[in-house]
């Protein structure tokens, strides 16, 4: 019964850190547990753009407003743009089919 209460505790414990990209800038590999700070826990991803330059980060939900996205999933801030990458596939497929 003790081990059972353990295994649920160390799961409840590690169910509520969430894990965000932490960076400014281009090169955005760095990860990062959201801490609790005075009482308050960060529970959200964000990203921002200011002035071209791009930065991550864990936040707390109520600072999620304007020009700031957040999102609530490990990782979810991701350091890959989709965008490019997307536009890519769709014109490579397109070409592929007109001259197959």
């Amino acid at each position: 019964m003790f081990v059972k209460a353990v295994i649920l505790l160390v799961g409840l414990s590690t169910a509520y850190t969430l894990k965000c990209y932490n960076c400014a800038g281009k090169d955005c590999k760095e990860t990062v547990v959201c801490p609790t700070v005075a009482g308050i826990t960060l529970d959200r991803c964000s990203t921002v753009e200011v002035n071209g330059v791009v930065a991550k980060s864990c936040m707390i939900s109520d600072s999620c407003i304007g020009p700031i996205s957040c999102c609530s999933t490990d990782l979810c801030n991701s350091a890959v743009t989709t965008g490019p990458a997307l536009a890519l596939l769709l014109l490579s497929s397109t070409i592929f089919t007109l001259f197959l």
